[in-house]
């Protein structure tokens, strides 16, 4: 059948907002219409080069929308169900899955190849293949997508809200509760107040922080992190140290969050110094694919005994945690409605990336 999608033809192209083809969705997999799809820094990135998945692509990662098809052996979901889709598949059976570390399922591999596992393609111009960003191709009207990728919800939760829940709201919630695993009466620092960050000070504030800072250059998400649960805010790591420092009596922060949108190796040394000793500094974000010399101060890190974990998903179980969440927006401690900050149609997603990269938005949304 016929959609429309935006497509990234080469990295270093704009999106191309055009008619093509969605393949029937064969043995385990879903037809999805989708609602919404979240306009995420992650996708922005194919068009950067700074970590691009195979192009020619249908881009998104985040979204929500309703199964309208299903292959044969789906068992999962069943058309008419409203479905999140999820970057990270779960296949409920290997060895990481089953020790509740879905994030980590070996379905994984292939999930920025672009093409399906079988080689086959999820979209089609003419002759010309198309793969799908994520495996997943939010940035269409229509999409086929593996059932190990798809999260049911109910129908109480707006359409809008369970598509950032998807990847950025679970991956920055996941960040301070999962991987930083705060505790009550910690010191937090959050550095970069977007979507992905602001859900990570509302994760930190949820789990009992005692103080928690929000840093960004952008006036507008400063202002936000404080509606949001931040107690101070800075504008760089460097403002942000004497701050920690005397709010802490010297002893620094309990954990420090990157979530800022292209992580640079150069980031580690002042997040180091804004990090108490047995602190962690956890780090959600996205760098360079040639980015290979983090600049850390080696012997006072060991010797501090500090961590540094890498993220993806919020180190989340996809099928409990998200469920976890909603039940948490529905009780009014998770605030989601107030984190989609604009919506745009699928022919205006240039804008949208426009205002993410001048600060507009906490998470801008395609509403198809």
């Amino acid at each position: 059948m016929k959609t429309k999608a935006a497509v990234l033809w080469e990295p270093g192209k704009p999106w191309s907002v055009e008619e093509v083809d969605v393949a029937e969705p064969g043995p385990g997999e879903v037809l999805v219409k989708m609602t919404y799809a979240g306009l995420c820094h992650s996708d922005d990135h194919n068009v950067t080069g700074d970590f691009p998945g195979v192009a020619p692509l249908v881009g998104g990662h985040e979204g929500a929308g309703e199964v309208v098809a299903a292959g044969e052996g789906v068992d999962r979901v069943t058309v008419g169900d409203a479905v999140m889709l999820l970057a990270t598949p779960a296949c409920g059976v290997c060895r990481f899955c089953s020790s509740g570390r879905s994030y980590l399922c070996d379905a994984n591999a292939d999930v920025l190849a672009g093409l399906r596992p079988d080689g086959s393609a999820p979209f089609a111009s003419g002759d010309r293949k198309i793969g799908a960003y994520a495996q997943l191709g939010t940035f269409a009207e229509h999409t086929v997508v593996r059932q190990t990728q798809l999260l049911p919800y109910e129908r109480d939760i707006p359409d809008a809200c369970a598509a950032i829940v998807s990847c950025g709201v679970v991956t920055g919630y996941g960040s301070t509760v999962r991987a930083a695993q705060v505790r009550p009466g910690q010191t937090v620092v959050v550095v970069g107040a977007g979507g992905v960050g602001m859900s990570a000070v509302q994760g930190a504030r949820i789990a009992g922080a005692a103080r928690i800072v929000a840093v960004d250059p952008q006036p507008f998400k400063r202002e936000q992190a404080l509606e949001f649960g931040a107690t101070h805010t800075a504008e760089s790591m460097e403002e942000a140290a004497p701050l920690v420092r005397d709010l802490t009596r010297g002893v620094m922060a309990d954990a420090v969050v990157l979530t800022v949108g292209v992580l640079d190796g150069e980031m580690l040394a002042p997040a180091d110094q804004l990090t108490a000793k047995g602190g962690k500094i956890v780090l959600t974000s996205v760098a360079r694919h040639d980015d290979d010399r983090p600049r850390l101060p080696l012997s006072p890190f060991l010797l501090s005994a500090k961590s540094l974990i890498g993220v993806v998903f919020g180190l989340t179980n996809s099928a409990a945690d998200v469920n976890a969440m909603l039940d948490l927006y529905r009780s009014g401690s998770l605030r989601l409605d107030e984190m989609v900050t604009r919506k745009y149609s699928l022919d205006e997603i240039a804008a949208g990336y426009e205002d993410m990269h001048a600060g507009k938005n906490l998470r801008g949304v395609i509403e198809f």
